[in-house]
């Protein structure tokens, strides 16, 4: 690079931050898209895992940060903890509220934003989020909101795509058709030890991480793309933005994904879907 060229780089202004309140707006608008609770409820499994892994007991006082339509709420209500579920989609926690009921499960819901939890400090025994705090635009937030609602000694849960998974490279396909804003950190991160070490470290006794398999069960690729066109926000959205050429090409890139990584054979579709479960005991 000559000096010139040198001098004239220098002289560019910085690119200017995202607006992150305009991303949330834009995020809560997605997810309430679609209806997320109907792919939602398939992965139950993975919120029983956490409250597991978590130790949850009865008695404790738990709270669901981003909760969705309530897995691991469901999860830990079933072991009898003092459960209190949050998301800032109404919609969703509606949809949980009704699942509770069916099982007649006692739970607080509470429309709440996982980046400014109104809760006082040191309430909760235990936090849990599954794939739920990842998506939110400034990830220092939420884990400065669950470190302070959670007591010493508590627990922080977590499961979280990771970037190498099936949905880390879902969302890279996506982004190659709806870029995010410049500037926006990857919701990946969180499924990266580094990135929990960053956001938790300092004010964590321990910190437990494991990689686990989500198996995503559909009868095709087409059957996949069908409920997550109709359901998933974030691929509702973009389909949604796209024209007709814009879409098929979608289509096609999405499904070559599906086709490679599935593992069921021939006549069915089974995908692995790898995330890491995180466990935060709190100093």
């Amino acid at each position: 690079m000559s000096p010139d060229q040198s001098q004239a780089t220098a002289r560019r202004p910085a690119a200017p931050p995202p607006d992150l309140s305009a991303v949330k707006q834009k995020q809560q608008a997605t997810w309430a898209s679609g209806d997320y609770a109907v792919i939602g409820t398939t992965l139950q499994i993975v919120g029983e895992q956490l409250a597991e892994s978590a130790d949850i007991r009865a008695g404790e006082r738990v709270l669901d940060v981003a909760a969705g339509n309530g897995n691991a709420t469901l999860a830990a209500a079933r072991r009898f903890a003092r459960v209190t579920s949050t998301d800032y989609v109404p919609a969703l926690l509606g949809k949980a509220s009704a699942r509770a009921a069916a099982e007649g499960l006692d739970v607080d819901f509470q429309v709440a934003d996982a980046e400014n939890l109104p809760f006082e400090d040191g309430r909760f025994d235990a936090a849990l989020s599954t794939f739920g705090a990842m998506f939110t635009p400034d990830h220092a937030r939420p884990a400065q909101e669950m470190l302070r609602v959670v007591k010493s000694g508590g627990r922080i849960g977590l499961a979280n795509w990771t970037p190498e998974g099936f949905i880390g490279q879902l969302f890279k396909v996506i982004g190659a058709y709806l870029p995010p804003p410049a500037g926006l950190k990857s919701p990946a991160l969180w499924g990266t030890e580094p990135h929990i070490v960053e956001l938790f470290g300092a004010r964590a006794a321990d910190i437990r991480t494991q990689r686990r398999i989500f198996n995503f069960r559909y009868a095709s690729p087409r059957h996949w793309l069908e409920m997550f066109r109709a359901y998933y926000g974030p691929v509702h959205r973009v389909f949604a933005t796209l024209d007709e050429a814009g879409q098929r090409a979608l289509e096609k890139d999405i499904t070559v994904l599906l086709e490679r990584l599935n593992t069921g054979g021939a006549g069915t579709l089974v995908v692995p879907g790898e995330y890491l479960e995180v466990i935060v005991v709190r100093q």
